[in-house]
């Protein structure tokens, strides 16, 4: 199968640097001024001891006209809707759409123009950012994917798209992707809102006193909307986003909060805004997270006055 992957950045530039190692036939979706780079530096893979350079298929933004068989959606949610328009000429009649956006409120805007049935859910497992070469860097071990039918879709080449991808990515083809959709979404959410209401790392906060305290209860607000929902997160999963968000020492953070900090616009509405609206409607109470979605949103307004 073909696969059209939309943005090479941290994230949509590994998955497709292990799919063209794994032998698939990938093309890489960019704007001119990063197929401009990726041509003079190449695909370049660096950190944890890799150093690794691909010279991948590129089209430029506005030059599609061919059909695939897999669009890989790894673009942020505040560039989503630009860039439906830019790969929608590549899906066909059985082209499947697999966006790894976090939270859920992506899937509505391309159930809407692509059909449910076309669009998978999936998870992006990884610890990847981009330096300031433009390489991607890793700055951690874990990387993989999930993905799988959403409850009440049945998309019809899934197996084709599963023989394609475990290639590269084993055994990720998931018997619960909404679950584990939620999981993803519940832990950046707390971990977003606490980094960016504290504006520091998850060191940072644990180490003076309330932090830890803070953590935690963002946590619990999370678990407590993913449960009225129906996609309760497992004692497993609690303790694994508990451990990490109290990590004494940790230097994490989030792309949120990175881009709050750079005074770039964030993703609040996609990943805050839509989880306190379903709090509302599961009459849930989330204080602390109504808190960092307004300090977001009062940032969002700043950026937009500029």
């Amino acid at each position: 199968m073909r696969v059209l992957v939309i943005g090479a950045g941290a994230t949509g530039g590994l998955f497709g640097a292990r799919l063209i190692q794994a032998g698939r036939d990938v093309t890489l979706l960019v704007r001119p001024n990063r197929a401009k780079a990726l041509r003079e530096r190449g695909l370049r893979i660096t950190g944890c001891g890799e150093d690794t350079v691909l010279a991948p298929k590129l089209l430029v933004t506005g030059e599609v006209t061919e059909r695939f068989d897999i669009v890989l959606v790894t673009v942020k949610a505040t560039g989503l809707d630009q860039a439906i328009e830019d790969f929608a000429p590549a899906v066909g009649p059985t082209t499947l759409v697999l966006p790894f956006l976090n939270g859920m409120r992506h899937l509505d805007t391309l159930d809407k123009r692509f059909g449910a049935d076309r669009v998978l859910g999936g998870v992006a497992r990884v610890l990847t950012t981009i330096d300031t070469n433009g390489d991607i860097l890793r700055v951690g071990d874990m990387e993989g994917m999930a993905y799988g039918a959403r409850a009440g879709t049945a998309p019809v080449t899934l197996d084709e798209l599963d023989e394609t991808l475990s290639t590269a990515f084993p055994e990720a083809l998931s018997k619960d992707i909404d679950g584990d959709m939620w999981a993803k979404w519940m832990f950046i959410a707390s971990l977003g809102a606490m980094t960016c209401l504290m504006r520091a790392t998850v060191g940072e906060i644990v180490a003076v006193p309330g932090g830890e305290q803070l953590a935690t209860a963002l946590i619990d607000e999370c678990a407590s909307i993913a449960a009225a929902a129906g996609h309760p997160l497992s004692e497993q999963g609690l303790a694994k986003a508990r451990a990490m968000a109290t990590q004494q020492g940790s230097p994490g953070v989030t792309s949120m909060q990175r881009d709050l900090l750079a005074g770039h616009p964030t993703e609040v509405e996609h990943l805050l805004g839509d989880l306190t609206a379903r709090a509302r409607q599961f009459e849930v109470a989330v204080p602390l997270l109504d808190l960092a979605t307004m300090h977001l949103r009062v940032h969002e307004n700043r950026v937009a006055s500029r």
